[in-house]
C-alpha cells in the first residue's frame, strides 16, 4: 500500500468539529475505500500544530511542506488554526416563545406501541393497544413493545414553549487547514 499527501480546509466551532467534517466530506468525495482513500478520512486522528507554526515564523506553506518532508500515513493529520472561532458573547443565548392554548388540560393514560424506538399507534386501553401491537408485529415480522404513557387528551395542543437559540453578530466558525500523509 502506498501513501500520499492531502491539504483540507475545514470550518468548525472547534478543531475536533472541523476535523469531524473534513473526514465526512472526504467520504462523501472519495468513500472509505477500506481505509485506503487517499485522503484525511483515512488519516489516525489529528493533532494540532498551531502553537508550532506561529513559533516557527515560517510562512504556512513553507511549514507544511517541512512538516510532510518529516510525517509519515501512521502519524495522522496535523491542524493549524486559520481563523480562530468566535463564541456566542450574548448574555442570553436563547429565544422563549409561550404557546398558549385556551382552556383546561386534561392528561390521559394510553398505551402506546412502539417498534425499534419508533412510536406506531397508541390505544385507551391495553387489550386494544395488545390487538395493534400483534397486528403490527405479524405484517412487519418485528418486535413490538407497548408503554404505558401520560398523554394530553387533545394530542394537538402538546406544545407549550419553543426555545431558540441566539446567534451573535460576532459569533462564526473556526478555519483549520488539516494536513499529512494518507495512506492510498
Amino acid at each position: 500500500m502506498g501513501s500520499q499527501t492531502f491539504q483540507n480546509y475545514s470550518r468548525g466551532k472547534s478543531v475536533q468539529k472541523a476535523y469531524d467534517i473534513a473526514v465526512e466530506r472526504a467520504e462523501e468525495e472519495h468513500g472509505h475505500q477500506e481505509g485506503y482513500s487517499g485522503e484525511i478520512n483515512s488519516s489516525a486522528g489529528f493533532r494540532d500544530v498551531t502553537k508550532d507554526w506561529k513559533a516557527s515564523k515560517m510562512s504556512i506553506d513553507k511549514f507544511v511542506e517541512t512538516q510532510l518532508d518529516r510525517l509519515t500515513k501512521h502519524q495522522g493529520a496535523q491542524a493549524i488554526c486559520i481563523n480562530e472561532p468566535k463564541s456566542n458573547s450574548n448574555k442570553i443565548k436563547t429565544q422563549v416563545e409561550h404557546v398558549v392554548t385556551p382552556g383546561t388540560k386534561k392528561w390521559v393514560l394510553m398505551y402506546v406501541v412502539y417498534c425499534n424506538g419508533d412510536r406506531i399507534t397508541g390505544a385507551p386501553t391495553k387489550t386494544e393497544a395488545l390487538k395493534l401491537a400483534r397486528s403490527y408485529s405479524e405484517k412487519h415480522q418485528c418486535t413490538t413493545i407497548i408503554k404505558m404513557e401520560r398523554r394530553l387528551e387533545k394530542n394537538d395542543h402538546s406544545v407549550v414553549a419553543k426555545v431558540t437559540y441566539k446567534k451573535s453578530s460576532d459569533e462564526k466558525d473556526g478555519k483549520w487547514l488539516f494536513f499529512g500523509w494518507a495512506a492510498c
